[in-house]
Order: C-alpha cells, then structure tokens, then sequence
C-alpha cells in the first residue's frame, strides 16, 4: 500500500480549495472563495481577516484606496511591483506590470 500523506499535505498547501487554510485565516469560508477566484494566498488571507473583524459588508463597501492602475506611471507600478516581491519588473511593460499586480 502507497502512503498517500506527502499528497495530501501538499494539496491542502496549494490553497486549491482544500484543506485547512490554517489558524491564521479568521474568515476561511471568505478566503476559499477569493482562492477560487484567483487571488493570491496573502490577498485572500487579508480580505478574510478584515471581514472577520468588521463585518462582510463593510468590507465589501470600502473598496480599494488608489485609483485604477491604468492611471498610474510606469515608474509607479514598478515600485509598487518591488513592494510586493514581483520579480522580472525592471523588464516588464506597463500592462505586463499591470497584469503581475492584478494577479499577485
């Protein structure tokens, strides 16, 4: 018989809606749906945590803080790419950088 453990701890690691998200995420009905969605583990555990404290709709009526990232420079987007750890920005056009942050 196949020990199927190392499996199934590296799927509930994947964040692909199973397993446990862990202690950490206070709201994990809220981060598996935004894991669906495509967002990353760090944004998904965020939204999920302040919608633990405030409340689901507050959360969702307070919306973003900065304008749309069409609206920002080059030079702007690429600090805000190292901000987050994005790698190859130095490289990257404005909408490839605008793609890496929508999708980090």
């Amino acid at each position: 018989m196949a020990d199927n453990k190392g499996d199934q701890k590296s799927q509930e690691k994947s964040g692909s809606g199973q397993g446990d998200p862990g202690p950490s995420v206070k709201d994990p009905e809220v981060y598996e749906a935004l894991r669906d969605d495509g967002a990353s583990k760090e944004k998904a555990a965020r939204i999920a945590n302040a919608s633990a404290a405030q409340g689901r709709s507050e959360v969702g009526r307070k919306g973003g803080e900065h304008g749309d990232y069409e609206d920002w420079t080059a030079e702007d987007l690429r600090h805000r790419a190292g901000d987050l750890g994005i790698e190859g920005r130095s490289s990257m056009s404005k909408s490839e950088l605008i793609d890496a942050l929508r999708h980090h």
